[in-house]
């Protein structure tokens, strides 16, 4: 397995890992998210921590699938390659805030849930700011930033660079705008993010994601588009200019016919 194999191997995994968690974190959720009295009632802790646990391994899937990304697709265009990076570290960093907020309702809850009742008035109100804070992390990071970063950015490197099959990456070039554009709409107030529009929006991106994964794990990139990009010395394919010089007789050297 080539160098090029082991990375789109591990890219299509950690793309596939960024689904598995996302979806049973939000049931796990359920109890804080959705009762405004959580922090200063009883029981669900357990499920709260879970929740964290999964989304944890969610933003580091997506470092992950960056990181094994950037070597390949920093050959076709190195600037937009680490603006992809620098969006997918981003989208973790605003994962993590969701996390620590709910996490600090448990805390605030252990620590001053036997408070009276005008106490417990003020920390039901910071609780509920907490939530707010997830919710708003939830709506910036696969609302905006996934269109931004696996989408806009991903899918121009996969289509200029022909590593993917030019249809699939149409996918990404119009998923990702149509998403982040749906998540400015509801951040500007247009419409709710659980909505039909929203809804329908990220499709395209769905879709994107779930098969560039599924791609990289069963096939790779493309080895003919691979072959044409600037050569990686890991991958052990050199270009003309890069060929070892040929010594004659006199001790010159004479470059390659190549």
């Amino acid at each position: 397995m080539t160098y090029s194999r082991k990375l789109a191997l591990a890219a299509g995994v950690f793309f596939v890992i960024t689904f598995i968690p996302s979806i049973p974190a939000l049931f796990l959720y359920a109890p804080v998210l959705n009762n405004p009295d959580f922090i200063v009632s009883a029981g669900a802790d357990a499920s709260v921590r879970w929740g964290a646990f999964l989304e944890v391994f969610l933003g580091l899937a997506g470092i992950g699938s960056a990181v094994a990304l950037y070597p390949i697709v920093k050959r076709q265009n190195e600037a937009i390659a680490l603006g992809y990076v620098a969006v997918r570290a981003f989208e973790s960093a605003v994962i993590a805030v969701g996390i620590i907020s709910l996490l600090a309702v448990l805390s605030l809850r252990q620590d001053l849930g036997g408070a009276g009742a005008a106490d417990a008035a003020s920390l039901g109100l910071v609780g509920q700011g907490l939530v707010a804070i997830h919710d708003a992390t939830f709506l910036i990071e696969p609302g905006v930033l996934a269109g931004l970063g696996n989408g806009l950015l991903l899918g121009y490197l996969m289509y200029r660079s022909n590593l993917l099959p030019r249809r699939l990456a149409l996918l990404g070039l119009i998923g990702g705008p149509l998403v982040s554009a749906s998540g400015l709409l509801v951040l500007l107030g247009f419409y709710e993010q659980l909505s039909v529009p929203a809804a329908i929006a990220t499709i395209p991106e769905f879709i994107w994601e779930l098969s560039f994964g599924i791609r990289l794990i069963v096939k790779g990139f493309n080895p003919s588009a691979l072959a044409s990009l600037s050569p990686d010395p890991d991958d052990g394919v050199l270009s003309g200019v890069e060929q070892p010089a040929v010594l004659p007789s006199n001790g010159h050297p004479v470059p390659s016919k190549d």
